[in-house]
């Protein structure tokens, strides 16, 4: 099965990541013919020195130049195809206000958050106007961000600690590794779904000659949901819908009550001293918030109390692992996203797109789950001092804008060409432009401060200063 694959892809680089400073350890062992003792000691040394950090924040002045020209139009189109891919294009984002705009490493990352939030709020409220491509449902799936979302807020919050204490050599590796195993995923699907679209439309050709159709064009019918649907769905082309009454508002409030649970727990953390008991306490405390709504949808799917709607009439019979698991995904999809400042849809797109959901509600909803899980990193990132306020604004306005224009063009282009593969393409482009980018920056950084003798260990959180 995919899921046990998808297993074995995160056991390796959880591995991956464990085994780099032992390799640092060992380099230093054959140049200095040290003994086993001295390595241990040596790689501990490369992980950590009291008092010491490589965190100094960099805030360029917001005034008008080239610098604030290029970084609004790289900005604006990283937001357009993000939101295009459900994946929110931190991608994008990061290079830019690192290498253009010149951000420090940890501010950038915050500074993406902001702009993932904007870009992710107005492609949600466009999404909420239009219907499942075929089925008469909303396009967001509340089930599936149900059993999502909570634990890619929960993931959020130790990504963003994370982000405060990792080197950014760790976080490179990581990075590489994981986008380029999702954007290959995520390629395949898209030529799988190209293909199915393609015996589609010739049939539905064959079906125009039979009928000696009086030159009337074929309506494009969107692919069926699921590896075994049935092409006679019904057939609905996304038609602009009320917006009160195409949201489900009792999922809705579930969603809503954890966002605040977590949002009052971050607020009562800041008035903490670090490391200290209460610190602990609030932070434990989002555990059994984010494990018990997403284990109530999970009993209930479990049972056939409910299920995945999105996906037709096609019965899926979920296993109590494979529940754990894709939770678990959605724990490592915040992780990620609020490790690197990307939105987490590099996880969460091909996730949805292997459980057989449509592109189109693929991207709508890991868009949705990630407006509570970004606006929700910004609220962290903003407590810890951690991006200036008016550069944030004015990058938030960029994304936003981009956002909904980019919703807007990719559903005229669904119309016309008549293939939903289009957004599986886009998403898996975004993500190996992220690996790319991202790689490339960190791997830049890495370089740097090694030819600096910069440290390049753990940072404390205990006595981290904003």
């Amino acid at each position: 099965m995919w899921w046990r694959r998808g297993v074995r892809s995160i056991s390796m680089v959880l591995l991956s990541l464990l085994a780099l400073p032992i390799v640092s350890g060992v380099e230093t062992v054959l140049r200095s013919n040290a003994t086993v003792p001295s390595f241990l000691n040596g790689a501990f040394t490369f992980l950590w020195q009291s008092g010491e950090s490589s965190d100094s924040h960099v805030w360029p002045e917001m005034e008008l130049g080239w610098r604030i020209v290029v970084g609004t139009i790289i900005g604006f189109f990283g937001a357009a195809f993000g939101s295009i891919g459900g994946i929110g294009g931190g991608g994008f984002f990061v290079p830019m206000l690192r290498l253009v705009i010149g951000f420090d490493p940890k501010s950038a990352t915050a500074l993406s958050k902001c702009m993932i939030m904007g870009a992710a709020g107005s492609t949600v409220f466009y999404n909420l106007r239009l219907k499942h491509p075929t089925l008469d449902l909303p396009i967001i799936d509340y089930d599936l961000a149900l059993l999502i979302q909570p634990m890619l807020m929960l993931g959020i919050s130790i990504g963003v600690v994370f982000n405060v204490v990792f080197a950014d050599w760790m976080v490179t590796v990581l990075l590489i590794i994981l986008f380029l195993a999702t954007s290959t995923k995520a390629f395949m699907r898209g030529v799988e779904t190209w293909k199915k679209e393609t015996l589609l439309k010739q049939e539905a050709a064959k079906r125009q000659e039979s009928n000696d159709a009086s030159g009337a064009e074929v309506q494009y019918r969107a692919l069926p949901s699921g590896p075994n649907g049935d092409a006679r769905q019904k057939d609905t082309i996304q038609a602009n819908v009320n917006i009160l009454e195409n949201i489900y508002w009792k999922e809705l409030g579930l969603l809503l009550f954890v966002w605040v649970a977590f949002l009052a727990l971050q607020i009562a953390k800041n008035h903490t001293t670090n490391c200290s008991a209460a610190y602990w306490i609030l932070n434990l405390l989002q555990i059994p918030v984010a494990v018990g709504a997403s284990m109530y949808e999970a009993v209930s799917l479990y049972k056939g109390r409910r299920r995945i709607a999105s996906k037709g009439d096609e019965v899926t019979r979920f296993r109590v692992l494979q529940l754990v698991f894709y939770c678990f995904l959605g724990l490592m999809a915040g992780i990620v996203g609020g490790l690197l400042g990307v939105g987490g849809g590099s996880i969460m797109g091909p996730l949805f797109l292997e459980l057989g959901v449509p592109p189109q509600v693929s991207s709508a909803t890991a868009t949705f789950a990630m407006t509570f899980s970004s606006s929700m990193s910004v609220v962290e990132y903003y407590l810890l001092q951690q991006f200036p306020v008016p550069y944030a604004l004015y990058l938030v306005a960029v994304a936003t804008i981009a956002a909904y224009i980019g919703q807007h063009v990719m559903r005229k282009l669904l119309i016309l060409f008549g293939r939903a593969s289009l957004i599986i393409f886009i998403l898996a482009s975004v993500i190996i432009v992220s690996a790319v980018t991202l790689g490339g920056v960190g791997i830049a950084n890495m370089v740097e401060k090694i030819e600096n003798n910069k440290y390049m260990g753990f940072e404390n959180l205990c006595t981290y200063q904003s």
